[in-house]
């Protein structure tokens, strides 16, 4: 279950730039294409956040569907699966959307206790 080391790496990521401050909440963008659960970056995550500045923190993962165009005739399509055809039959595509995995932002507290979000 690689999503472990994921969720290690965001706590890592977020905590450096929150520099010291509690973080409520991050915001992740995952493509359903890019081989990760998101539902096992959900169960990891507050595990992984434990003594952390992120311990209490909200996840909210935003899924990206597939899209591909079409080399052949241009069209631009959802896709579930990387072995996918087009409408016209062609199969060499090019991927456009859903292989994503993204720290989006996060929302920390101020020195003041002010909440703050931070575009990533």
């Amino acid at each position: 279950m690689h999503e472990l080391g994921i969720c290690r790496n965001i706590i890592a990521i977020v905590s450096d730039a929150a520099a010291g401050r509690r973080v409520h909440r991050v915001t992740l963008e995952v493509g359903k294409l890019a081989g990760v659960m998101s539902e096992a970056i959900a169960f990891c995550f507050p595990v992984v956040a434990e003594g952390t500045a992120l311990a209490d923190a909200v996840l909210d993962i935003r899924e990206i569907v597939g899209r591909a165009r079409c080399t052949a005739c241009g069209c631009e399509f959802e896709v579930a699966t990387f072995v996918t055809a087009c409408g016209c039959g062609c199969q060499n595509l090019v991927r456009v959307a859903g292989e994503e995995l993204n720290i989006k932002s996060f929302e920390a507290e101020e020195a003041r206790s002010d909440v703050r979000t931070m575009r990533m």
